[in-house]
């Protein structure tokens, strides 16, 4: 792991070092369990992504730096005991450069954090995994982003989310098996380059193609996707308190003029630590593989258009 990387983990710890406490836990980072709030209580969750590396670039400017960072603040209420609401507040921060990818990546980005976008969620509990021989949940979202996540610029962008988890602990509760499905719609609608962005991203492709008429290319009008995923993840209790785990989540994306618009496979470990009112989840997560577009120059086979080589997550939650 990168000096990097590790500084930005240990950044963060010690943000919840000074409470001891914990709740409902997240022991998986991606793959989402089925359990929701008892009916009045509360739950804050911290959540700190890493996106890294897009591979090695295509503009003779420099060789290529990507790396954001999503963060979400989460607030969780039990309404009942089978449903539970959710606000999130998103921020992000990002820096590139020496990659330009037309159509989605008109040249270097760099900033710190940012408001980037809202959502609201409700999880119901169908079976309770306490109660019923598996765990099933339902959960539906509403979102609103006004930053795209790839290339840092300002989008307007819409979406809705249903998801169906399934849930089963063997082993006198030490071994979770948990399952997801879900599919996510999007309206996208992207504000136009200024002056100096548009040449600059005009004059990198001319460079890239080795076309001195072409033009980057950045749509700005209204544009519907839809994304259906899978995934799953395992989880055991090896010790009091402490789960060692591995997940991975298949999604892929349908855009309206171009079908099938790309695909991205990703799997890693996790391990997750639960207190009394107050738990952590950190995971590691690499594109294993990936498809469908590839940015002019890309040399590996992935998605990395809208996808990154690796990610890192790190999830606080705290009980009260």
């Amino acid at each position: 792991m990168s000096l990097r990387r590790t500084g930005f983990i240990a950044g963060l710890l010690p943000l919840v070092m000074s409470s001891i406490a914990s709740a409902d836990e997240n022991l998986l980072g991606y793959i989402v369990g089925t359990e929701t709030l008892p009916q009045g209580t509360s739950e804050a969750y911290l959540i700190a992504t890493q996106r890294k590396d897009k591979g090695a670039g295509n503009y003779p400017a420099g060789s290529a730096q990507y790396t954001a960072y999503d963060y979400a603040l989460e607030y969780e209420y039990g309404l009942t005991h089978r449903l539970s609401t959710l606000v999130e507040l998103k921020g992000q921060s990002i820096d590139t450069s020496g990659l330009v990818i037309d159509g989605y990546l008109p040249g270097p980005e760099q900033y710190g954090l940012k408001a980037s976008g809202i959502e609201g969620r409700l999880k119901y509990n169908f079976l309770s995994m306490a109660k019923d021989a598996v765990g099933l949940s339902a959960t539906f979202a509403l979102k609103q982003n006004w930053l795209d996540p790839h290339s840092g610029l300002d989008k307007d962008t819409t979406k809705f989310d249903v998801g169906f988890q399934i849930q089963k602990l063997l082993l006198d509760d030490q071994l979770s098996l948990v399952g997801n499905v879900g599919l996510e719609g999007t309206y996208a609608k992207r504000a136009p380059l200024d002056a100096a962005t548009q040449a600059y991203a005009d004059t990198a492709i001319q460079t890239i193609t080795g076309d001195p008429t072409a033009s980057f290319e950045w749509p700005t009008k209204p544009e519907m996707e839809i994304e259906p995923r899978i995934g799953g993840g395992v989880s055991y209790r090896f010790a009091p308190n402490w789960y060692v785990g591995a997940e991975t989540l298949y999604q892929t994306e349908f855009e309206t003029e171009v079908g099938q618009e790309r695909w991205s496979w990703f799997a890693g470990p996790s391990i997750h630590y639960g207190g009394k009112q107050w738990w952590t989840t950190l995971t590691w997560f690499e594109q294993i593989k990936g498809g469908r577009e590839q940015y002019i120059g890309q040399t590996e086979d992935l998605h990395l258009i809208e996808k990154t080589e690796q990610e890192i997550r790190l999830k606080l939650g705290y009980n009260f």
